[in-house]
């Protein structure tokens, strides 16, 4: 009995290419990459090739810690993992480095970029954070932010009306921060307990009041970041009624067991999910008034260091193993929906034998052997921002790593080659 999957006449090659794992194909049907959703199996799981643009600055490969885009995308800011942070216009195909902001001492940890007020907040090592703003004649201009901390900056994201910005520390708080126009400065409020470790990531629930916090201490947390001062009473969300600053709305354990330290977190589009990575390589998704209990999936993957929410049901998320996937929330339960790179060799176009002698010195390496990873990303992706669309649905993704590379993700193929799965 033929086991082979049968091709639906109305089936036509397409520019990406599905390659099955619920059975066997031959070379030939592999090669003419002819398979749809209409074909007698239903490729729930598989690979994916998308149109992808690869980019690196300045002519070499620096780790690229975290990036944040201008509203139009046309500029971004990126921090080669020191006390810089650089800012590329693009002209044409090529990054013109227009900018250097090197006011912090030590490296710089986040950066955010408000795409209505164009100012950009980053947060360093160095106990600091700076509000930049840019003048008439291009020029940035820093302002010192008082965090009040005693251990580095890890992280900080705008609010959604960008009229206050939140910093995550290893001072084992959270410093929400808004500007007092009678004393012209940026004060901070804190948020301490419960939180007993240090802050790795935050977000913001689209009503500007709420903050969802991951930590080392293994717990998921949404805060309370009204701030009377300067805005009108919220109205409840499905994470209880209003709260004063700081007070806790829920709280999630990574796992029963611990889980390991808790990588990224991200509101949905909607602020009725939140979905977290952690360091024992799970995928983790809670819904308001769901009792602090979370629905979890532990991967074969490593451990993921970003995840975003693409839809209303998915989630992309990216880490240790270099390339991203994409994950839905199907039925109560999280499956794998597509990994978005093809494992097969790549080529290291444009990459001059100058950066090639480097990336050996770096690595303490006396030969050029082949190390090549078979992905696009070289080394662990630290940072995945939306490039084009929203939370809700998202057509393009950029990701940034350790390898000095971005990429940019084309997700409208996958959405259209996959309506059949809900995604």
């Amino acid at each position: 009995m033929n086991t082979s999957p049968r091709i639906s006449p109305n089936c036509v090659p397409e520019q990406v290419a599905y390659e099955a794992l619920c059975c066997e194909l031959s070379p030939a049907q592999k090669d003419k990459k002819q398979f749809c959703v209409g074909c007698d199996h239903l490729l729930r799981r598989f690979r994916l090739v998308t149109m992808s643009e690869r980019h690196t600055f300045g002519g070499q490969l620096n780790p690229i810690t975290c990036h944040a885009w201008n509203k139009d995308r046309s500029q971004i800011a990126i921090s080669p993992n020191n006390n810089e942070v650089h800012i590329y216009k693009r002209e044409g195909s090529e990054w013109k480095l227009r900018d250097v902001l090197n006011q912090h001492d030590l490296r710089v940890m986040g950066i955010d970029w408000a795409p209505n007020t164009n100012r950009i907040v980053t947060c360093a090592v160095d106990r600091n954070a700076y509000v930049w703003t840019q003048g008439d004649d291009g020029k940035w201009k820093p302002t010192l932010v008082l965090l009040r901390i005693n251990r580095a900056a890890t992280c900080v994201r705008w609010s959604p009306l960008e009229n206050k910005f939140a910093v995550g520390s290893g001072a084992r708080l959270i410093s929400v921060c808004y500007f007092e126009s009678e004393n012209d400065w940026w004060v901070s409020k804190h948020i301490k307990k419960p939180i007993r470790s240090t802050v790795t990531s935050l977000d913001w629930h689209p009503n500007n009041m709420l903050l969802v916090a991951g930590s080392t201490d293994y717990k998921v947390r949404v805060f309370s970041a009204f701030i009377k001062d300067i805005e009108q009473h919220p109205e409840p969300t499905p994470w209880g009624p209003k709260k004063p600053l700081g007070q806790m709305l829920a709280e999630f354990k990574n796992s029963t067991s611990g889980g390991g330290w808790v990588h990224n977190v991200s509101f949905s589009a909607d602020g009725n999910r939140i979905c977290w990575v952690g360091h024992d390589s799970g995928i983790n998704i809670a819904e308001a008034n769901s009792g602090n209990v979370a629905i979890k999936i532990r991967t074969e993957y490593l451990p993921f260091l970003c995840c975003e929410w693409i839809s209303p049901q998915s989630i992309l998320v990216a880490g240790h193993s270099c390339v991203p996937l994409i994950y839905t929330l199907d039925g109560g339960k999280i499956v794998l929906a597509a990994k978005l790179d093809q494992s097969t060799k790549k080529e290291q176009g444009g990459i001059s034998a100058m950066r090639i002698f480097q990336s050996l010195d770096r690595n303490s390496r006396t030969e050029n052997s082949d190390t090549n990873l078979e992905s696009i990303h070289q080394n662990a992706i630290t940072s995945v921002c939306i490039y084009a669309g929203n939370k809700g649905s998202a057509q393009r993704i950029s990701s940034s790593g350790l390898d000095g590379q971005l990429v940019i993700w084309d997700l409208n193929t996958l959405t259209r080659s996959m309506q059949g799965l809900r995604i």
